[in-house]
């Protein structure tokens, strides 16, 4: 196409005019086939944009997420009734130990109280000394019981026997016949004991009157047991 456009026998070499030319036919070639590419309509196209690749994701992450943190809450919900069961625990201990010393105390107090109340009934019972009747029975009793503490031997049948024969159980009796009366120092009393031999083993915390019916015997009883070795082995005058 190119043989053409050049006049025959001219030199075929290209002078810058002709390499414009060729080069504005190229530019026109170009141009051509482009406008052989626009649609009918005259109308020019353009491409649209390749479309937003899609993010890939997974519901699995999410549940996973949901799973963790509900496992958390359902560890700290553990924990939180873990402490409370424990203090509720200590709690209830605490006031069992507080229970178990107040009754304690309580206990201890009864004890108190209960001895106290012991003690006051034996300060009673030694501050009322026992009482005897006022017989011969009595007085017998009475002595024997004084005898005890101070180790004076002497039975209830030998005492009575005694008395019995030497005053009848009398208190008051006097023997104002025999040689002790003649000698100015009478017999007196339930066992008819002289004054002398009655101050010699009268015995502390009885009566000084030689008349008192227990003083009295229990001084006759002490003689008897120092000379006789018992008032049971008297029989007769002594």
């Amino acid at each position: 196409m190119l043989k053409n456009i050049l006049p025959r026998g001219r030199s075929r070499s290209l002078t810058r005019t002709h390499k414009v030319a060729i080069a504005g036919v190229g530019t026109l070639g170009a141009a051509a086939v482009a406008l052989t590419a626009v649609p009918a309509s005259g109308q020019t196209t353009t491409s649209e944009a390749a479309p937003t690749a899609k993010v890939a994701y997974s519901t699995k992450q999410i549940q996973d997420v949901q799973a963790g943190v509900t496992g958390q809450l359902a560890g700290a919900s553990q924990k939180v009734a873990a402490i409370e069961a424990k203090q509720e625990s200590a709690a209830k201990t605490t006031a069992e130990k507080q229970a178990a010393a107040e009754k304690a105390v309580a206990k201890r107090e009864a004890a108190k109280d209960t001895t106290s109340r012991a003690a006051q009934r034996t300060e009673v019972k030694k501050a009322a000394p026992k009482s005897y009747p006022n017989t011969l029975d009595g007085w017998i009793r009475e002595a024997r019981a004084i005898m005890k503490k101070h180790d004076i031997p002497g039975s209830y049948e030998g005492i009575h026997r005694n008395i019995m024969r030497e005053s009848s159980g009398n208190p008051k009796a006097i023997n104002d016949w025999d040689i002790n009366a003649i000698n100015g120092i009478p017999s007196k009393g339930l066992l008819q004991v002289i004054p002398p031999t009655f101050k010699a083993y009268h015995v502390a915390g009885t009566s000084k009157n030689i008349y008192d019916p227990v003083a009295n015997i229990v001084a006759a009883c002490n003689y008897a047991a120092d000379k006789y070795g018992t008032m049971d082995n008297v029989d007769s005058a002594y």
